[in-house]
């Protein structure tokens, strides 16, 4: 998915900048990249690093020493380097983006027809989505009406910062599909995706940004260029698993919106179990609200190895990915043995990594293993954001037994019946049961959509709720 952090300052402005964006970290799998400027002059420090075995830290910290200026932006990326540096009738500037663009051979292929040459920000034989945005940016006589053009040719969403020689510009998608929050200290003001940032850098929360709204960021304040407002579509997975503990987005703070989530699925049920567990990191907030309001004890039955084992969906193989989440989790024997457990798990994609997490637990002498999901069952594949760019829908552990009931291949393509999307029905608890045969768990049960939108609490009107009923 990624995320990104800016900073303007009266003074220095690299270490905040370099701290601010390390705190996206947890967003983004491929690179890392950082740009600053100094006010009124021309010319920006820049460095792009490949960040897919390496903290961002380790491979920024020597940069930093080199880098100097007043403003700057920073980018952890999933996808392509940033970021670029752009020279146009608007000026020489640095772009970085957050999103999705769907429609990039079109838009391609119109900048050709249009008499465009050539794109020089490839990866990995793709156009630039970052590079494409600013080739729509500079087709207008300003910043503002470049960024509203620009996403309003898009199919997706897309978030970006730009920086100039005098400050930086800032502007969330159309249906603030991914936050932008300000935040301000003493001759200083930041804008970030990820709120935690701001704790530890001494920044106190402004405001969030509205769907579309466009800013100008200075030394003297936050200068509102564009309005935007109206509807949004905040991705719900923010909540559930993407969103950092600490941040906070539209007033709702992700650790209390998984506590709730959790405490809404022990509600709909009495089960005999000896302790809760939740899959680190993310299902931990889900797993401490259901140990809380089911009153069974939450136990730390896996440990989390983070010293050396990266995520485990960075990787690009899928046997490496399948390594590291294998040796980063660590079982606790004496809490498994001969134990009822209830684990906690933010989703369940495909399956692969967790059929064989519960194998090793019943190897160990788990009596029961139950299963309790803190968002309803995937059926779609994301449009707007990069979380599932890589997975096909037909491999999706819930389409499989879909058409398993249907009886069609399992591959096959399938749109699924209403029923499958239907809680209570015979179809969906069918589905349910041959997921959990296929873990290789006692039960599985996922959190009903509607407890879900709760748990989040801004509202139905206000998310994006694509991936489980393709309403978004």
């Amino acid at each position: 998915m990624g995320g990104f952090f800016g900073v303007v300052s009266k003074g220095e402005c690299v270490q905040d900048l370099f701290y601010g964006t390390d705190y996206h970290s947890h967003l983004g799998t491929m690179r890392g990249g950082m740009a600053s400027a100094t006010r009124g002059q021309e010319g920006f420090d820049r460095y792009i690093h490949d960040i897919r075995t390496t903290q961002f830290r380790s491979k920024f910290e020597v940069d930093v020493q080199r880098m100097a200026g007043n403003y700057g932006i920073g980018v952890i990326s999933d996808f392509d380097d940033q970021p670029l540096l752009i020279v146009s009738h608007l000026g020489v500037y640095a772009i970085v983006t957050v999103g999705r663009i769907n429609n990039i051979e079109e838009l391609k292929r119109r900048a050709f027809e249009e008499g465009r040459r050539h794109f020089t920000g490839v990866t990995a034989g793709d156009v630039s989505p970052t590079e494409l945005m600013a080739s729509l940016i500079n087709k207008k006589e300003s910043f503002v009406e470049g960024i509203r053009y620009a996403q309003e040719q898009i199919d997706g969403s897309c978030s970006l910062l730009i920086l100039t020689k005098d400050g930086v510009y800032a502007a969330r998608d159309r249906l603030g599909r991914t936050p932008i929050v300000l935040g301000s200290k003493q001759h200083a003001f930041a804008v970030t995706m990820e709120s935690c940032a701001f704790f530890n850098l001494q920044y106190s929360h402004l405001r969030d940004l509205a769907p579309g709204e466009i800013v100008r960021i200075t030394e003297e304040g936050v200068e509102q260029l564009h309005a935007g407002g109206g509807r949004m579509r905040m991705c719900s997975f923010l909540w559930v698993y993407y969103g950092y503990p600490a941040s906070t987005y539209e007033g709702r703070n992700v650790e209390e919106s998984r506590n709730a989530c959790g405490a809404k699925m022990a509600q709909r049920e009495k089960l005999e179990i000896d302790s809760v567990v939740g899959i680190p990191d993310s299902g931990v907030g889900h797993g401490l609200g259901y140990a809380s309001e089911s009153k069974v004890p939450y136990r730390r039955t896996f440990v989390k190895y983070t010293p050396t084992w990266p995520r485990s969906f960075m990787p690009q193989n899928q046997t490496a990915r399948e390594l590291v989440a294998r040796m980063k989790l660590i079982p606790i024997v004496e809490l498994v043995k001969d134990r009822k457990l209830l684990f906690c798990e933010d989703s369940i994609v495909r399956g692969t990594q967790l059929k064989d997490t519960i194998k090793r637990i019943f190897n160990i002498g788990a009596k029961e293993v139950h299963m309790r999901v803190a968002c309803p069952p995937l059926l779609y594949g994301c449009p707007y954001l990069n979380f599932s760019r890589s997975k096909s829908e037909n491999e999706l552990i819930a389409r499989k037994k879909i058409n398993l009931i249907e009886g069609r291949d399992e591959s096959a393509p399938c749109e699924p019946d209403a029923e499958y999307l239907d809680s209570d029905s015979e179809k969906y608890q069918e589905m349910c049961r041959l997921i959990a045969e296929h873990i290789g768990i006692t039960s599985v049960r996922y959190q009903r959509l509607e407890d879900l939108i709760d748990a989040i609490g801004i509202g139905a009107e206000n998310l994006c709720t694509y991936c489980w009923n393709k309403k978004g």
